[in-house]
This record gives C-alpha cells, sequence and structure tokens, in this order.
C-alpha cells in the first residue's frame, strides 16, 4: 500500500492531466494507450525500486513513454523507431522533464531497433543502428524492459479474448 501511494504521488499530476487522459481514446495492444502507459510505468517503478534506479524517472518516463496521438501508420508517427521523438516533444509541451527522463523515453524502442538491426528484413523501408538508441543507464533499461513485457502481456490477452469470442460465436451459431 505505501508504494501504490507513494507512485500515486509521483504521478498524479500527469495522470490527471486532460491533454494525457485522451491517450484512453486511442487503441493499443487491444486496451487503451492510457492503460498502457499506466502498466509499463508501475512495473518500471516497482523494477527500479526494486534495483535501486530513480524510480520517479522511470515512473514519469513509463507514463509518458508513448504520449502521441494516431498509431504508428499514421503520418505523426511514421514508425516504431519515430514515436518517442513524437512522445518527448508532447512530453515538453504539457509537463516538465528532465534531461533523463527524456533521455529514457527517446530510448524505450531499444529492443525494437536492436531487432531491425539484427534482421534487417523486417521493414527494408527502414534502416537503423541500434546504438542510437541504445539507453544511457538502468532506469532506460528498465523503462524499455517493462513496455516490451506489458506489450507481450497486453497482446496475448487481447488474443486469448478474441479468439475466445469467436468461439463463442462459434458455438452459438451451431446451437442455432
Amino acid at each position: 500500500m505505501k508504494l501504490k501511494k507513494e507512485y500515486q504521488e509521483i504521478t498524479k499530476d500527469i495522470l490527471e492531466n486532460e491533454n494525457y487522459i485522451t491517450l484512453k481514446n486511442d487503441t493499443h495492444h487491444g486496451s487503451t494507450r492510457y492503460a498502457h502507459c499506466k502498466r509499463v510505468s508501475y512495473l518500471s517503478y516497482l523494477v527500479s525500486r526494486l534495483l535501486k534506479g530513480n524510480y520517479n524517472d522511470a515512473a514519469v518516463s513509463g507514463l509518458l513513454h508513448d504520449f502521441f496521438h494516431g498509431n504508428t501508420n499514421s503520418n505523426e508517427n511514421i514508425s516504431y523507431l519515430n514515436h518517442p521523438k513524437v512522445s518527448v516533444e508532447n512530453a515538453k509541451k504539457y509537463f516538465t522533464i528532465n534531461e533523463n527522463e527524456e533521455s529514457i523515453i527517446e530510448t524505450h524502442m531499444y529492443h525494437y531497433a536492436l531487432l531491425k538491426d539484427t534482421f534487417p528484413f523486417i521493414n527494408k523501408r527502414e534502416r537503423v543502428d541500434h546504438k542510437l538508441y541504445k539507453p544511457k543507464n538502468k532506469d532506460g533499461y528498465i523503462v524499455c524492459a517493462c513496455d516490451l513485457a506489458v506489450s507481450i502481456y497486453e497482446t496475448l490477452i487481447f488474443k486469448v479474448r478474441y479468439k475466445t469470442c469467436l468461439y463463442i460465436l462459434f458455438t452459438i451459431n451451431l446451437i442455432k
């Protein structure tokens, strides 16, 4: 309970901001971008506390890492590697963030850059040097790893729900 209260105190201003709340309108991994960012933020906060990192910056960066509107196929967010820059611009526009938080947000897609650099046949139009996206400290790696873990979890849950609904509809149609 103490950790939850401390986390709420750190993130309260962001979570109550009307511009941030609009992320509830954007779908992300079968959920909303708002819910996704909250999950990443809280997990990053807990892991950073456990590993004696800067848990304040991890919590804030986790909330703001996907602070953009639209999707990664829209004009505003040309690629998975462009949206961190847009998220930083939005974060600076509506909040005061420090250099460490900015760096964490900018490098949270390191896992994707590393994957693209290793397997260049993935999205051939996009060239990348993963070294440019490498996190600068422990909290950068934490937010990156937590984002990946939460994304996998959300995608799996969404697919299970989707398949379950399909099976139910199929069964109902068979019964009729």
